[in-house]
């Protein structure tokens, strides 16, 4: 089971409408997806600028605010497609064929701040809220009102979990302790040594359940992982100590010698 960050820019459109039944987890999360939506649609009708504010939106994006308010009307679509961003167009979903989709919809989860965890099938709107948003008629900060919600998961049941979260998104529905493992990703630079990625690495997680989701692959334990990524070339270790796995890529940031090779163009 892979968790993924959603991301602050989405796709329009879709068909349909937004049916909360059909959503994973609809029992244990359904009375928190409700005061959340109900306290962002309260937020977005009312003072333009409190909740631009509120939801960090600067002037350009402010036409987001609608999309808060016709989350019934506005059309769904699959949770894996309506993201964009990075992550999302290194996946590179629309290329992918029937069989992966359905892989996808199966192994993996992303963590949206309206809806908590949804499955990357599930059909959501177009909407804007982050983690870090504060919704006044809430009552309490998103953090505590998610948390509380997915405390009840049986995270036993996904088997081996493979977190690529950010930490704002994570503490929306934290793993407990001994369950899933944490990614973090670096590059190799030219003198070999590795180096963290900050903003590309998200490009390398992309990349990575792209792969995963072409494999078919069926992993149910950190050798089984560690053996695939041998078989498909990524370099990848697991520090059980701090249940990490740490994928060296080659995507994102540039070298230090391509940019120097670049800028002396």
């Amino acid at each position: 089971m892979i968790l993924l960050p959603p991301s602050e820019t989405k796709r329009t459109g879709g068909d349909g409408s937004l049916r909360l039944a059909e959503l994973r987890g609809h029992e244990q999360l359904r009375e928190a997806r409700d005061r959340v939506r109900a306290a962002l649609e309260e937020l977005s009708r009312g003072d333009e600028d409190t909740a631009a504010k509120a939801l960090k939106l600067g002037v350009k994006n402010r036409g987001e605010l609608q999309h808060n308010l016709r989350l019934d009307e506005s059309g769904v679509l699959p949770a894996i497609e309506r993201y964009t961003g990075v992550l999302y167009d290194a996946l590179d979903v629309p290329t992918l064929n029937a069989a992966e989709r359905a892989w996808l919809a199966e192994h993996v989860l992303v963590q949206s701040a309206l809806l908590g965890l949804v499955g990357a099938g599930d059909r959501i709107p177009a909407y804007r809220l982050s983690a870090g948003s504060r919704l006044p008629g809430l009552g309490s900060p998103l953090k505590r009102v998610w948390s509380e919600a997915h405390a009840g998961t049986d995270w036993a049941e996904a088997g081996l979990v493979l977190d690529l979260r950010s930490k704002d998104y994570a503490a929306l529905a934290p793993l407990p302790a001994g369950i899933g493992y944490a990614l973090h990703v670096v590059q190799r630079g030219d003198d070999g040594a590795v180096r963290a990625l900050n903003h590309f690495n998200k490009a390398a997680k992309g990349d990575l359940v792209r792969r995963l989701a072409r494999s078919g692959a069926r992993l149910d334990t950190p050798q089984q992982l560690l053996d695939w990524a041998r078989a498909t070339g990524l370099e990848l270790s697991i520090d059980e100590s701090t249940r990490v796995v740490t994928l060296v890529t080659e995507l994102g940031a540039p070298s230090a010698r391509s940019s120097a090779r670049t800028a002396a163009r």
